[in-house]
């Protein structure tokens, strides 16, 4: 409705501006006045104008009927297909006029106006390769889903389009959220463009949210070798797969393949937490403690993280506490002015109840860095040491209400879980985790990253035992309440 509006517009205009010019020409004063040889013609300025015009038309005619008299000449002499060519080639260049008008109206968002010009140019073209496919998006962007379908689905029956057809029915399943069916038609466009960059990302995915850990590592050596990947990229990525792997595994009882994904995982990314863990824990299974000690002290070098220090103090379940800080100082020194360090010291001064040490490992941490952790042990240091319960209570409050300790953090969207998984919980963006302080608008409370070296209370204990304290002060001072008890008792 609204182009129709604008050609009659644009018809109006230029009739009005073609009206205003002839009389323009028919009010100018003088004349124009041709000579040859020894005639002279003199021609008012509106003739002169539409003389000009008509010659034009006239010479363009004259042209057109030069190259149909050609056409003719070379089909008597023989050529029979030279008339046929000359109406084919008129023909083709209106096709791809009505193409390329197709085109800037799929680019200007006119859904309708490209689905016609697709169809003329198809009429006129007859190269379903070159039309079908505006057609199809055409068809997407005027709210026609099944027409689209059907045109892809009449691509595949050309080698030319087959790709295309493959790709425009993955989209649609994409869209429907059918991910199994995207997932073989992915593999299909794969199969016939095997470094196309679009199709590996998107097989990528669908292989990683299907959880297809063999395949995602195909697909991304494939992209390695078409040298779509830095390499440094390929190879982080190929180790978290590993650890995917390695997960799987070991929750199917194939110890084996367990043992050699983590160990390909650690070798490939030694500053991965999880790859280390596994690793570690895989040859601790294999009375190989050495070994474990060596890749957890590599993998706390570069990254300080609880999980670290848990599998750590595995590999001695049954030590004393003394024992395991003499046993923890090798550890400690790697990375001694880290804050995991310093909390990592601090609780196991806890587990030994030296509470005076526990205090000069934590430091200025609580003031610095307060977060639900360090807050919660300066509140078991001052347990410890046997403050006042009002400090103790003011260092449980201050934990519950501060911001939680380091998570695994998506970089993409932002949110923050508990454990570490190849893609993230609510993105399902690929090795998008990383260790750190989630945002200040989640939810604060204790953090749960507290290693399991010393007993102590869970968060939600300590926060119903901050609240029922503060309950209980709220009932001392209220006039009246013992008086109301009483009677409810009487």
């Amino acid at each position: 409705m609204i182009w129709s509006l604008i050609k009659v517009a644009i018809f109006i205009s230029l009739a009005t501006a073609l009206a205003l010019g002839a009389s323009y020409l028919q009010d100018t004063p003088g004349e124009v006045r041709i000579a040859f040889g020894t005639r002279e013609i003199s021609l008012t300025p509106l003739v002169f104008v539409i003389g000009a015009l008509v010659s034009f038309m006239a010479f363009w005619i004259v042209l057109k009927l030069a190259g149909f008299l050609v056409a003719i000449l070379r089909f008597l002499r023989g050529d029979k297909t030279a008339i046929s060519r000359f109406w084919d080639k008129r023909r083709e260049q209106r096709g791809y006029r009505a193409l390329a008008d197709g085109m800037v109206a799929l680019a200007s968002g006119e859904g309708q106006v490209a689905v016609a010009k697709a169809a003329k140019a198809e009429k006129l073209l007859a190269k379903p390769e070159l039309t079908r496919l505006i057609s199809a998006q055409a068809a997407e962007m005027a709210g026609n889903r099944a027409q689209a379908i059907e045109i892809y689905k009449e691509l595949l029956g050309h080698d030319r389009t087959r790709f295309v057809g493959v790709r425009g029915l993955m989209q649609a399943k994409l869209d429907e959220g059918d991910t199994g069916t995207a997932l073989k038609l992915a593999e299909k466009a794969f199969a016939l463009k095997p470094r196309h960059n679009e199709t590996l990302d998107t097989l990528f995915s669908l292989q990683s949210r299907m959880q297809d850990w063999a395949g995602a590592r195909k697909t991304l050596l494939a992209k390695s070798r078409a040298k779509l990947l830095p390499k440094d990229v390929a190879t982080r990525r190929d180790a978290v797969l590993s650890v995917a792997d390695a997960m799987a595994a070991h929750a199917d009882g194939n110890a084996p393949k367990a043992r050699e994904a983590a160990i390909f995982a650690n070798r490939n990314a030694p500053s991965l937490v999880p790859a280390a863990v596994l690793a570690a824990q895989v040859y601790a299974s294999e009375k190989t403690p050495k070994h474990a000690v060596r890749v957890l002290k590599k993998a706390w070098s570069a990254n300080p993280h609880p999980d670290l220090a848990a599998a750590f103090a595995a590999l001695e379940p049954g030590e004393t506490p003394q024992a395991r800080i003499t046993r923890f100082q090798p550890l400690l020194k790697l990375r001694p002015d880290h804050g995991e360090t310093a909390l990592l010291e601090t609780e196991l001064h806890l587990a030994a109840e030296d509470f005076p040490a526990a205090r000069r490992a934590l430091g200025d941490l609580p003031e610095t860095a307060p977060t639900g952790r360090s807050l919660a042990l300066m509140a078991a240091i001052a347990r410890g040491e046997g403050a006042p319960e009002e400090v103790i209570r003011s260092w449980l409050a201050r934990a519950v209400s501060a911001q939680r300790s380091e998570m695994w953090v998506c970089s993409a969207c932002h949110s923050a879980q508990a454990l570490w998984a190849p893609a993230c919980d609510n993105c399902e963006g690929f090795d998008t985790l990383s260790w750190e302080l989630p945002m200040q608008g989640e939810a604060p409370g204790l953090a749960d990253a507290m290693l399991p070296l010393i007993e102590r209370p869970e968060p939600e204990a300590l926060e119903e035992a901050a609240v029922s304290d503060s309950d209980e002060d709220e009932a001392t001072d209220t006039p009246g309440l013992e008086d109301k008890r009483d009677e409810t008792q009487s």
